[in-house]
């Protein structure tokens, strides 16, 4: 039997402070090396992020909430639990279902990021552009329109909450770190983590400050 836990913490928000941006990953990992890019670099980038925001002084009018998943490698348990607990269904939604603005995820390695997949929300393609505009510098261009799966942003895109996994370099991870023995530190890219947290504190920012909440499906 599979248990665990999820680590929540959040920035306040001001005027929106009702409305959540959600940033997520999952902080278990493979049990045959330490999950240094599966997935301490996403918990490390995510993290990061938050740590950006509050070391500028800025004050988001969106509540940006961090949670870090138990038991993804069990099935998504600790985000599905959350989602459960917290958002219900698209059926029965409760009371946070209609506040959560976005949620944006890491789980891909080690590498930069380079754009977002849009899980076929057509309607974000043009927002997100904009926000990617000032980072082409560093390398944020792609806007996939595909869905992606396999990961926690699907316990929220069942739901029907605007949910995203960043585009990255996969480097080494499906060749060598994945699910393997050499899933250490040394495989951890320092550069390129910076450039993800940079990306993700860029879109969080923006979600947690503009008028409206993102469209959905």
């Amino acid at each position: 039997q599979l248990s665990g836990f999820n680590i929540v913490g959040e920035i306040p928000g001001t005027d929106l402070k009702d409305e959540i941006v959600l940033l997520g990953a999952h902080f278990d990992s493979w049990q045959g090396a330490t999950g240094a890019t599966d997935n301490a670099s996403g918990s490390a980038e995510m993290m990061e992020a938050l740590r950006i925001i509050k070391a500028t002084g800025l004050q988001p009018r969106r509540t940006i909430r961090i949670g870090l998943w138990g038991a993804e490698e069990g099935g998504l348990i600790g985000s599905r639990t959350y989602v459960s607990e917290h958002l219900g269904t698209k059926d029965a939604p409760k009371p946070e279902h209609g506040k959560l603005s976005a949620y944006f995820n890491l789980d891909n390695g080690t590498g930069k990021i380079r754009g977002v997949w849009l899980q076929q929300n057509m309607a974000v393609k043009p927002i997100f552009e904009a926000w990617a505009g000032p980072l082409k510098d560093l390398g944020v261009t792609i806007m996939g329109p595909r869905n992606v799966g396999s990961t926690d942003h699907s316990s929220f895109d069942s739901v029907g909450i605007p949910a995203f996994q960043f585009v990255q370099e996969r480097l080494e991870y499906n060749s060598r770190t994945h699910h393997t023995n050499m899933d250490f530190l040394d495989r951890v890219q320092l550069d390129d983590v910076k450039q993800a947290a940079t990306v993700v504190a860029v879109f969080a920012w923006h979600a947690a400050t503009r008028d409206g909440m993102l469209p959905r499906k």
